[in-house]
């Protein structure tokens, strides 16, 4: 069967990445994804660029046999529904067989979180080993400016590892991220933060005036390895051992978990909404109300602390 939606998936990815701007991860996502429709398609002798409602039907209905989650499911469809608007806005098709799907039903799934007493006592433990002598002292400070950094701004371990060295000359109070699709967001940084990165920034330079293991690097991070940055891997991996440590159970522990402390404490402390929105760098509100529990949770609290009935009957009790 002559098929030619392989090109028509390559146009695709190459519109995708020059008008915008998608990401290499994202591209790869896409492709995946979309290959899997196609060969899906093909077993059933249905071309991509042919394909009707039922057909894409009988995918998801695939992929809900094959024990994917609703959430892998609508990441499938949505990558469908680009393709197809592409095809439909380039006149490839006349119709889009994707706009009459339903999306899978996702749960409601809270994102794991850490109260305000355990970051304080991981930054605690962080702090106090870099403020020890010893061996691998530059480590130790550099997991200490990692922490401060990562729940200061709550920015994407990917935007963490990757940051340029051009931090430590900056003086202000404020940090320039390059998140996802190059998009650059401006957070504010803690003081704690500011010491600790001086402080690992300081370290570094003595090493390499020393003749140490660091050489010049343009990462922040710098790491022999062929990225030329920290891994993210070997950070989750040393961040669990800090835990453990503090005494954190450290199999709830990532990177990400205190991205999601960082928004959960800054709404339980009375931020915005799309303040949160902007410090995290997602470009829809969908994906921020994912915390809409802790503003619920805060309703409820203002609720029973200032409305009069509230007031009277904590006072019959």
């Amino acid at each position: 069967m002559n098929d030619p939606s392989a090109v028509r998936i390559e146009a695709f990815l190459e519109m995708m990445s020059a008008e915008r701007g998608a990401a290499a991860n994202t591209l790869t996502s896409y492709e995946r994804d979309l290959e899997d429709v196609r060969s899906f398609l093909m077993e059933r002798s249905v071309r991509m660029i042919d394909a009707a409602p039922d057909d894409l039907r009988a995918y998801l209905a695939h992929l809900a046999r094959q024990g994917f989650k609703a959430s892998s499911q609508a990441r499938r469809l949505s990558a469908l529904r680009q393709f197809y608007k592409f095809l439909y806005a380039e006149g490839m098709r006349g119709d889009d067989p994707t706009g009459i799907l339903d999306a899978p039903r996702k749960e409601r799934s809270l994102p794991k979180t850490l109260s305000t007493d355990d970051v304080t006592r991981l930054i605690g433990l962080a702090e106090q080993e870099a403020a020890a002598p010893g061996d691998n002292h530059l480590q130790r400070l550099r997991m200490c400016a990692l922490v401060e950094l990562l729940y200061a701004t709550g920015m994407r371990v990917s935007e963490l590892v990757s940051l340029p060295a051009t931090v430590l000359a900056q003086s202000g109070r404020f940090l320039v991220i390059k998140g996802k699709g190059s998009k650059e967001r401006l957070v504010p940084l803690s003081r704690s933060a500011i010491a600790a990165l001086q402080a690992y920034g300081a370290a570094l330079a003595a090493d390499r005036e020393g003749g140490g293991d660091q050489k010049e690097s343009g990462f922040l991070f710098p790491s022999a390895g062929k990225e030329g940055h920290l891994p993210r891997q070997v950070f989750a991996r040393d961040l669990k051992a800090l835990a453990s440590r503090a005494g954190i159970r450290a199999a709830t522990l990532s990177p990400h978990v205190i991205r999601h402390a960082f928004a959960s404490h800054l709404l339980q402390n009375g931020a915005d909404l799309r303040a949160v929105q902007e410090l995290l760098g997602h470009s829809d509100i969908s994906t921020t109300q994912i915390y809409t529990h802790v503003l619920e949770e805060r309703l409820h609290q203002l609720v029973q602390e200032h409305h009069p009935l509230a007031k009277q009957a904590k006072n019959r009790e």
